[in-house]
């Protein structure tokens, strides 16, 4: 059970031994759950103050609910010492409910279908062979609807397969949704609001009936490395041309990078992406409130994928499986939840000079680190990049199928993708949590965007242009949003180390810049997700500012999160900061995106800019593919 690091990942046996500590100190009942449980992770000034051979104190932080009564319970505690440092009452009518746990969407299967409200409602729709409707358990949200502050609710939306192979999807019953109460397991509202047709269509993808024979005109395309890959493993450390890493997995995160360096110079602590909302644009009274926050409410890193070489990966690849804690605070294990590998990314640099007549060409190469989470109808790809050049690149990749509706002729919020099949118009919206280092751990961030200067004595001929830089001071000064029409970045620098023309170092970041939330103002989406209405915030860092929409995000009121981090508005200029990044995509379904959904992506980078005092990538030698002459 001995971790070698600090931010080693929790072992099984480390879930055994909390597990235990938890029972041996009456914190548990044949009713208790475990909602989440992970690494107590060391404050940061600890760890990079640790060497090897120092002690270790292994703690865990755990949220414990009783399925029976509702009651809820934060704890931490130290497998090392064997001792509970902490276990404090958690009110869910005004902290919010923990995340959703997996034996409640099974248990919503048996508590609507023994409701006799809603059997009449699906029955209104022609609908009898109960034993083919897929009721789908989903986040409830906060409305200040009477009678359910302080319950622990899901609302549930029902789909129906023509036979058990069908896929759902195709078939919602829309217009019926049921409210059920999961402490008292029974429906306490549904709402009936309109009776709309039941689409008939299948979407079968995987049936050669519905696709159609394969095709064959794909000839095989094989990667291979003879020599094996160029990146080292060391338990959870990974070097690779100059970088150096350590992996880390989070239940509700997923994967985290932990104490990034390039040319043994730090650049990011931590880094991880530390939320994600999904708000849905139908204000139908069966759908207002489809909101979903995938880590907060569903915990991306429980939903993780077992990867397949030759289908999720391709080439040499190192996998890492990853132990959680189930509902029962027993540890299993998910195999190759994560992918690592190198991939070939097209040309690095290239010149051929008219007066030497030399030509040269350098190709790219990335370091790739993956996993792959499947909530409900959706899967998403996480992507982190490390490249030959110092650039860091985190890519989300969007699959799946798109969630679906009964399509009303003429709406403003969906696309109809099949007959009477509409898929509602939503936003995908993720935060980067981004623990900067950049060269040491004091850093600021200007603003910088470009100026066109006007026809003067000093531009007689008008082709001038400038940029400006803006220096976030403050917190409340770092809530920024993004604008591609001045080139708005972010450059996040150490003004205490300077580069060889006494520029400070720094990396800058690139926002995609596609719109944040578009949830009005004064939404209970946007009080919620209020981390998603910038996209950049800037905070002094705190050992216990984790999450960009709070603790717990179930069901929460608003307003925890990013709005109370900035709330005492410190200084953010040469401090230690934390940089958070809301990026993502607006997606307007299209007709190619049924039944199954091709890969979208969103994302951003973070690239040198004066770090290295030249191209640091002189040294990277010519191909020696057989093929490059």
């Amino acid at each position: 059970m001995t971790a070698g690091h600090p931010l080693e990942r929790l072992s099984a046996a480390e879930i055994d031994a909390a597990r235990t500590l938890f029972q041996k100190n009456d914190l548990l009942t044949p009713t208790t759950r475990f909602a989440v449980l992970g690494l107590e992770e060391p404050p940061k000034d600890a760890v990079l103050a640790w060497r090897p051979g120092d002690p270790l104190d292994r703690r865990v932080n755990a949220t414990l609910l009783d399925v029976a009564t509702g009651q809820v319970r934060r704890v931490i505690a130290s497998v090392t010492r064997e001792e509970v440092d902490e276990a404090v009452e958690v009110d869910p009518a005004v902290d919010g409910q923990p995340p959703v746990l997996l034996d409640e969407f099974i248990a919503v299967d048996e508590i609507v279908k023994a409701d006799p409200e809603w059997r009449a409602a699906i029955e209104r729709r022609g609908i009898t062979e109960f034993d083919l409707v897929r009721p789908c358990p989903l986040s409830a949200g906060n409305y200040d609807i009477p009678g359910e502050r302080g319950r622990r609710l899901l609302r549930v939306l029902s789909f129906v397969a023509n036979r058990p192979e069908d896929h759902c999807w195709a078939h919602p019953i829309d217009g019926v949704v049921a409210y059920v109460d999961l402490i008292e397991k029974k429906v306490v509202q549904l709402v009936d609001s309109a009776l709309l047709p039941v689409p008939t269509e299948e979407g079968n993808y995987d049936d050669p009936a519905f696709t159609g024979p394969p095709r064959a005109t794909l000839k095989p395309l094989e990667i291979t490395q003879p020599d094996g890959p160029s990146f080292q493993v060391d338990g959870d450390e990974v070097t690779w041309e100059g970088w150096r890493f350590r992996i880390g997995f989070d239940p509700r995160e997923g994967l985290v990078l932990h104490q990034l360096s390039i040319a043994d110079r730090p650049l990011i602590y931590r880094a991880s992406i530390a939320e994600m909302v999904v708000p849905y644009a139908d204000p139908s009274p069966a759908r207002f409130w489809q909101n979903y926050f995938d880590a907060g409410e569903y915990l991306l890193g429980q939903q993780a994928n077992s990867l397949v070489l030759g289908c999720d990966c391709l080439g040499e690849i190192r996998y890492f499986d990853a132990v959680l804690a189930d509902g029962d605070g027993n540890p299993r294990t998910v195999a190759n939840a994560i992918c690592l590998h190198e991939e070939d990314f097209g040309v690095l640099w290239k010149h051929s000079d008219l007066f030497t007549e030399a030509a040269e060409t350098r190709r790219q190469r990335r370091l790739v680190i993956s996993y792959w989470a499947t909530v409900g109808n959706y899967d998403y790809g996480f992507f982190w990049y490390l490249y030959l050049d110092g650039a860091v690149e985190m890519e989300v990749k969007t699959s799946g199928v798109v969630f679906t509706s009964s399509y009303v002729e003429g709406s403003e919020f969906a696309v109809e993708v099949a007959p009477g099949l509409g898929a509602p118009y939503h936003q995908h919206l993720f935060n980067a949590r981004l623990d900067m280092t950049v060269d040491g751990v004091g850093n600021a961030v200007d603003e910088l965007d470009v100026r066109r200067l006007p026809v003067s004595e000093a531009n007689p001929h008008g082709n001038a242009f400038t940029r400006t830089a803006t220096r976030l001071a403050t917190e409340s000064q770092g809530a920024r949003s993004a604008d591609n029409s001045v080139g708005r970045v972010w450059r996040i620098s150490n003004p205490t180390k300077t580069n060889r023309f006494g520029q400070p170092v720094a990396y800058v970041l690139r926002p995609e810049g596609q719109p944040a939330l578009l949830a009005d103002e004064s939404s209970s989406i946007a009080r919620r997700a209020a981390f998603a209405r910038k996209h950049l915030w800037v905070t002094r860092y705190a050992a216990d500012e984790r999450y960009p929409a709070g603790e717990y995000v179930n069901q929460h009121p608003g307003g925890a999160g990013l709005p109370a981090f900035v709330a005492d508005d410190e200084s953010i200029d040469g401090e230690d900061i934390v940089v958070w990044h809301t990026f993502g995509s607006t997606h307007f379904p299209r007709v190619e995106d049924w039944p199954v959904m091709p890969v979208d992506r969103a994302g951003f980078t973070l690239r040198p800019v004066g770090f290295f005092d030249r191209n640091p990538t002189l040294d990277v030698p010519a191909s020696t593919a057989k093929h490059c002459h």
